[in-house]
């Protein structure tokens, strides 16, 4: 089972991310997120003992200056949330990164384009909401391939995550359901969320 947490703070969230051995921590650069970073939170990220984590840099249609300038050499996956294509995933690994491919999924039709991106690592099934609290439809999760390369978000938090695994889903991405206000992660969530894996895990 496999855990990334998106929208993390890089002075206040990464060490305790690292310690509870997330597999996948994600920073977003959108300059619309509550949770954007910027240019001085990358010297940051460069300073951590990562161990087996892996940072991700969650983005929108990035030029290739954008991620030669800031990405290479501190993140290991880049997640692309834009109208990129499968040329575009190619040309984007070819810089050294490996690629998250995410699909906004509203009907079943939207989970088959999966096929079309055959050249990312990880293809993450996401809510059509970017960012915003929005449930992934119930009905939809059973026809979501299984395997480590297949990722969903939306609303998965302790409650749940028992009940979506049991439908075979074993990648999880989480953000806004560990935070107590916008923006901000709350630590006590993080640990309660892995602490809860470990025992399904188990």
């Amino acid at each position: 089972m496999k855990i990334k947490i998106c929208g993390l703070n890089p002075a206040r969230d990464v060490q305790l991310c690292i310690d509870l051995k997330v597999n996948y921590l994600g920073f977003v650069f959108y300059k619309k997120s509550p949770r954007n970073i910027n240019e001085s939170d990358i010297k940051v990220l460069s300073t951590y003992d990562k161990k087996k984590s892996n940072f991700v840099a969650v983005t929108v249609d990035p030029s290739d200056e954008f991620i030669k300038k800031n990405l290479i050499g501190v993140f290991d996956f880049i997640q692309l949330h834009g109208s990129e294509t499968k040329k575009r995933v190619t040309e984007i690994k070819n810089m050294g990164l490996k690629v998250i491919k995410a699909l906004k999924i509203r009907d079943s039709q939207d989970i088959n384009r999966f096929r079309e991106f055959d050249n990312a690592d990880i293809i993450l099934f996401d809510t059509p909401s970017m960012e915003k609290t929005m449930e992934f439809p119930k009905n939809l999760i059973t026809k979501v391939p299984i395997g480590t390369k297949y990722a969903l978000a939306g609303s998965i938090s302790e409650d749940n995550v028992e009940n979506i695994s049991k439908l075979g889903v074993n990648f999880f991405d989480l953000s806004s359901s560990l935070e107590n206000q916008l923006g901000y992660k709350d630590h006590h969530k993080i640990k309660s969320f892995i602490k809860k894996v470990n025992e399904i895990k188990n």
